[in-house]
Parts: structure tokens; sequence; C-alpha cells
């Protein structure tokens, strides 16, 4: 009532306009630097009845206190938003450099495809002239004559995914698992004879 009473004095308003604004505080959820206090002050206020007295969450600060303080808060914000556009630019660069790594893999890919596929096929058209023992030419064998031993590590996981490729996508190689020199490889087979790729060619 004593607030009620001062600010009808200070601003000449009417006592329902200092409760309507006691209902608009209390349904605001911004922080309006005012806290409505009831009987209980460990009980939350749900009412403007319930209300006995108002409270600032802000304590009295002289203007030089005010002054420091804002600016305070203003370097920690523009320092909080640098840092912000900082991280974001990281992170796009890091999103940047890992699509550009994985669109070169894949072209790598692609490439031990073909060079896989014109090994083998060149491997058939030995054997059918009787320069090679067998038809069929083991994958480490075919790896080992395409990438060099100290690229070797650097390149198995291009290798591998160039084996799972030609395994689900290419029919005219066919995996198969022959015994050579005692041990069991896994091999692969040109199936296409010579003549029909030469006439595709």
């Amino acid at each position: 009532s004593e607030a009620k009473d001062y600010v009808a004095n200070v601003t000449g308003s009417s006592p329902e306009k200092f409760e309507d604004a006691l209902q608009w505080i209390l349904n605001s959820n911004n922080d309006l630097g005012i806290w409505l206090k009831g009987e209980d002050p460990s009980e939350p206020v749900t009412s403007v009845d319930q209300v006995v007295c108002l409270e600032s969450t802000r304590p009295r600060m002289g203007l030089g206190c005010r002054f420091r303080r804002a600016i305070s808060t203003a370097i920690m914000n523009l320092f909080i938003f640098f840092w912000s556009l900082i991280a974001l630019w990281g992170i796009l660069l890091l999103l940047k450099y890992r699509w550009r790594k994985m669109e070169e893999e894949e072209q790598a890919m692609y490439e031990m495809v073909k060079k896989i596929i014109a090994a083998v096929q060149d491997h058939y058209k030995e054997w059918e002239q009787r320069l090679e023992r067998y038809p069929y030419v083991g994958i480490l064998h075919v790896r080992d004559t395409l990438i060099p031993p100290q690229s070797r590590k650097k390149m198995k996981r291009v290798w591998n995914r160039a084996v799972d490729f030609l395994a689900s996508n290419e029919s005219r190689i066919q995996t198969e698992s022959h015994r050579i020199a005692g041990e069991d490889m896994l091999v692969w087979r040109w199936t296409q004879p010579s003549y029909v790729s030469d006439s595709e060619q």
C-alpha cells in the first residue's frame, strides 16, 4: 500500500494502473528488476492479491559503479560473441576440410577401381595367350603390384573401399578362393571373354 500511494503521488496515476502494472510484472517471464513478495517469502506469488511488498533484484548503485558494470558487461558480451564466431569459423573450416578429404578419397577409390579392372583384364588376356599359368590373379598380388610398399598403409582405406566396390558393383570380376602354394587365397577372375571386350571397345 505504501508503494501504491508513493507511485500515485509521484505519477498521478490511479491505483488501478498500479495493480495492472503488478499483474503485468507477474505475467512477464523477463527479469524486470522487481520481485513480488507475499506473506511467506519462500512461496511464489501467483496473484496480485497475495503481494505484500516489492523487492528490487538489483542493489542501489552509484553512477560510476553502474557505468563500470555496464562496460564490463558489454566487454564480456563482445568477448563471448567473438569467441562464438571463432568457434563457428573453426567448425566450418573443419567441415570443409573433411568434405574435401572425402571427395579426394572417393576419387582415389574410383581411380583404384579402374587400375584393378585393367590389371585383372590384362592378366586374363595373358592367360589366354598362354603367358600366365592361371586365369585368376591373387587379390594381394594385384595390391602389391599397384601400390608401392611405402604407400600401402596410407592407401589401405582406399584399397578396401575399392575391393568392396568391385564386389558389389562389378559383374565382370568374380571373387573366388583358391589354394595357391598350399595356402588358401582370395583371387579375382575376369569373367568376360577377350573377344567380347574387344568388340565392345
